[in-house]
């Protein structure tokens, strides 16, 4: 007997629709699974046969044919366990086939029928109410992160006895609809981020950090140990405007496909803060392996990526980040097939001016010219030319630290941010972009206009700083950024000379 089972594959965050067809013939008793399956869905049918024996049910001894449609689309996932059974069940008549008509099936399944949780559940059950399913039966533990998608029915599993019985009987009871509500899981999950009012002194890299909030730019710190370059870059998110659920949504789906969900989360509701070691591989900053993964900066998406001591990092995982930064995603390809996985974040870097922190104090610093020169080389012209924004961090003075007055907090600086950010959401309305430092070159002329007294000033800019098109450009995203904070329609020269002293200098890196 043949039947067809719905389910579902992951194509980096986004999932095609695939139809399990099992076939129960006469015939040299055999299980084959056909239509382009990884390894981890070739061993389901020891699974499966397994399960099914622990359930007390018999497998037919016949030939089985399971294919998985399409079958020139390369499927890798446990998750086709719980589709591949209720399948071979419909057709052995112990499920009437009818029964299953426009469910969708995901799920690995134990030995002894356990079903166990598996990734990128919501970006296929939103792929599957596109395509117009109704109902889904998932993984218990992945129930919450499905059920956030508005009109489908999730029903959590947690064993495949109770998937047999709720398609024999239809009883609520057995497999109740899963409930969630995002705006309750929003008031639900805010998060402490500590202020920036802790921060002594250091008012002008908070200058800083409030642009690069604002217009969504890169920010590259340096200054000697025990300046503040943590402490700022991790009050940063806090700065941040809330997520919407759109990008809440796509920023689960990168966590659900990694299979870095928090247990019982629904949601990611508060923007992010990844912070990886600096003995870490291109390929887990930017994702990739055998079946491509999320990587590190995918994870940072709409949120804040911070890589602390930069020339630590290795030259191949620095140089890695030039994709992202320009085109804000992540292109994998394979002989197969190709992935592309979001990366659009905040880069935020701190550095020390050389290996042991204290240059150019000399009464300090023991590091060689030469040792300097090779440190700070790590960092090239083309990754420092894609940093919107640069500030050095002074030793912090005593009074400063003894003191009772705090400095600017982050109350008085997310006001800052959500002037600018509200300026910046009525000028985008209708278009592509979403913050400044999304501009294209070909917008700049229109957005970031300029009288005649700010226009011959970028001229003089442009000659005596002797700026590379790209650096011109920043200048202009960062001036027009700082004109939103200020409220102001226009950019004025002042805008631009404080944008362009945040320019990194490429002679110190020399």
């Amino acid at each position: 007997m043949f039947t067809d089972t719905l389910s579902a594959t992951l194509q980096g965050i986004n999932a095609l629709m695939v139809h399990v067809e099992t076939d129960i013939s006469n015939g040299m008793p055999m299980f084959n699974i056909v239509g382009s399956p990884g390894s981890e869905i070739r061993e389901a049918k020891d699974r499966v046969r397994s399960a099914l024996k622990n359930n007390g049910i018999k497998i037919p001894t016949a030939r089985i044919t399971v294919n998985l449609s399409p079958g020139d689309l390369r499927k890798d996932s446990t998750s086709f366990d719980l589709p591949i059974t209720i399948g071979m069940l419909t057709a052995m008549e112990y499920i009437p086939g009818k029964n299953t008509e426009g469910i969708l099936f995901l799920g690995e399944i134990g030995l002894n029928g356990e079903i166990r949780a598996v990734r990128g559940v919501l970006p296929v059950i939103m792929a599957a109410a596109k395509a117009g399913i109704k109902e889904c039966i998932v993984p218990l533990d992945n129930a919450p992160e499905g059920a956030v998608v508005p009109d489908m029915t999730v029903r959590g599993a947690q064993d495949l006895k109770s998937v047999i019985e709720y398609l024999l009987t239809f009883d609520d009871s057995i497999l109740p609809r899963v409930n969630a509500d995002p705006d309750m899981l929003f008031e639900e999950n805010s998060s402490f981020i500590p202020d920036f009012g802790d921060v002594r002194g250091q008012e002008r890299a908070k200058r800083a950090a409030v642009i690069s909030a604002a217009g969504f730019h890169s920010l590259l710190m340096t200054g000697p140990p025990g300046t503040g370059k943590s402490m700022i870059a991790r009050r940063i998110p806090g700065l941040l405007p809330p997520l919407t659920l759109s990008e809440s949504l796509e920023l689960t789906s990168i966590y659900s496909v990694a299979g870095k969900m928090p247990k019982g989360r629904s949601l990611i509701c508060n923007r992010t803060f990844q912070a990886p070691h600096h003995t870490i591989t291109g390929r887990a900053l930017v994702g990739g392996g055998p079946v491509p993964m999320p990587g590190i900066i995918s994870l940072a998406h709409r949120s804040v990526l911070f890589l602390d001591e930069l020339p630590e990092f290795g030259r191949d995982a620095i140089e890695s980040l030039r994709q992202p930064l320009e085109e804000k995603s992540i292109h994998i390809n394979r002989i197969k097939y190709s992935v592309e996985y979001p990366a659009d974040f905040i880069l935020i870097c701190a550095m020390n001016p050389c290996p042991c922190g204290y240059y150019p104090d000399r009464n300090r610093c023991r590091c060689s010219e030469n040792e300097i020169s090779r440190y700070l080389g790590k960092i090239s012209g083309p990754i420092l030319d894609r940093i919107d924004l640069c500030t050095e961090l002074r030793a912090v003075e005593l009074g400063e630290i003894k003191g009772d007055k705090k400095g600017t907090g982050s109350e008085q600086m997310r006001e800052m941010v959500a002037r600018a950010r509200s300026m910046q959401k009525e000028r985008f309305k209708g278009t592509k972009y979403r913050f400044n430092a999304d501009l294209k070159a070909d917008d700049l002329g229109e957005i970031c206009r300029l009288g005649k007294k700010e226009d011959e000033l970028m001229e003089n800019l442009y000659r005596k700083l002797e700026l590379s098109a790209r650096s011109y450009h920043r200048i202009l995203r960062v001036a027009r950024t700082i004109a939103d904070i200020e409220e102001s329609a226009d950019i004025s020269c002042a805008h631009l000379l404080e944008a362009a002293s945040y320019r990194p200098d490429l002679e110190y890196f020399r």
